[in-house]
């Protein structure tokens, strides 16, 4: 049996679903939460998203899928050490980019901007609340409710961000944005080994492309020790093996650090309980010098991977893909499926939103061709 501390969250005593279930007999509530995650629609979906590299670049490269898997590993790698539960931190983990558009940020910056200009009074779109949205009502796969029904634990952990506005509007789990609390430390967790995923598998995924080069990233400090310890262990080693065997002792080093710093601000702090840890100062943390560290690694991500004109070149054509995507069907909604045909400018965006965010990069593609060009027999 797993060991869980007293500060962990308990899948006996959640604070339930949206709909009243019965209990499984033969799993924990939040085992059945991952299981829900991971067979629906939108779980399958993201093999086809963009992580940063749009799928058809290359099989080597990261999707959203490939990205929460990681996550997913890590996250419960840091859960047992720390005596957390495991199954609701690979819950939020696998969960966390359900509402992700195609073409990875610059398709969701490009949807808000829409939604923004198109319907205003509606908030925007921010890919958090739509992975709430999507497991609380888009997924249609069960008789007795919309969405999948989780519990109130894995729902608050999917919700990393939002606004005051909106968070008045989702009641229990968008409490904790107006009373300045925290979620879970599994959610807490969860979000953190988001972190530590995407920037360093950001590094492999660059390398391989060509973007970046082992001379710019030997400017970094956390790698350059890193690589120059390996170096010295195996000095004949391939440049394959040695950047994966970089990579791999980097995420050891940021989760060993986030290990010994998070079980000291937790024994620092005390907390009774789940919810007692809620009450507390931001728990799951790295020490100074690895958030500095790890901050540093993001800069460089940014200026040299992340703007790079290659990249800059996906972003502008996804961009124009999505806008053009929208207004075609704000200005014609007979254009869309009937299932997302609505009443009123808001709703009707809304749906819109909806239907784009749920599409694949190859997908969104496809759609734009058939709108814009005209090929031989349409």
């Amino acid at each position: 049996m797993r060991l869980r501390a007293a500060y962990a969250s308990d899948p006996e005593h959640t604070r339930g679903r949206l709909y009243p279930e019965t209990p499984p007999s033969n799993r924990s509530e939040y085992q059945r939460d991952r299981d829900r995650i991971i067979h629906a629609n939108a779980f399958r979906r993201l093999e086809y998203k963009t992580q940063v590299f749009i799928n058809h670049e290359g099989d080597w490269f990261r999707t959203r899928l490939t990205h929460s898997l990681e996550v997913a590993q890590i996250a419960r790698v840091l859960a047992r050490s720390l005596q957390l539960d495991e199954d609701l931190t690979e819950a939020i983990a696998l969960a966390h980019d359900l509402g992700h558009t195609p073409f990875g940020h610059a398709g969701q910056d490009e949807l808000n901007a829409c939604m923004n200009q198109y319907a205003p009074q509606a908030g925007g779109f921010e890919h958090n609340l739509q992975s709430l949205r999507v497991v609380d009502t888009l997924e249609e796969r069960y008789p007795g409710f919309d969405g999948l029904n989780l519990t109130f634990e894995t729902r608050e952990g999917i919700l990393k961000h939002c606004s005051l506005n909106h968070a008045k509007q989702l009641g229990d789990v968008g409490k904790r944005f107006i009373d300045r609390t925290q979620p879970s430390i599994e959610a807490q967790l969860a979000n953190l080994a988001d972190e530590i995923a995407y920037n360093n598998h950001d590094i492999d995924d660059g390398l391989r492309s060509g973007l970046i080069t082992l001379t710019q990233l030997m400017s970094v400090p956390f790698f350059a020790r890193h690589y120059e310890s390996v170096l010295h262990r195996w000095p004949g080693l391939e440049e394959r093996r040695l950047v994966s065997e970089t990579i791999r002792q980097m995420i050891n080093t940021l989760i060993i650090d986030l290990t010994r710093t998070t079980t000291e601000r937790i024994q620092s702090a005390n907390p009774a309980h789940a919810d007692a840890a809620r009450q507390c100062e931001p728990l799951v943390r790295f020490s100074p010098q690895m958030r500095e560290e790890a901050d540093q690694l993001k800069k460089f991500l940014l200026q040299n991977l992340y703007r790079h004109y290659r990249v800059l070149r996906m972003t502008s054509k996804a961009q124009r893909i999505v806008r053009e995507l929208f207004e075609a069907f704000i200005d014609q909604p007979r254009l869309l499926p009937e299932d997302y045909r609505r009443e009123g400018q808001t709703e009707q965006a809304r749906a819109i939103a909806d239907y784009i965010a749920g599409m694949t990069d190859r997908y969104a593609v496809l759609e734009y061709r058939r709108l814009f060009q005209i090929e031989e027999g349409f």
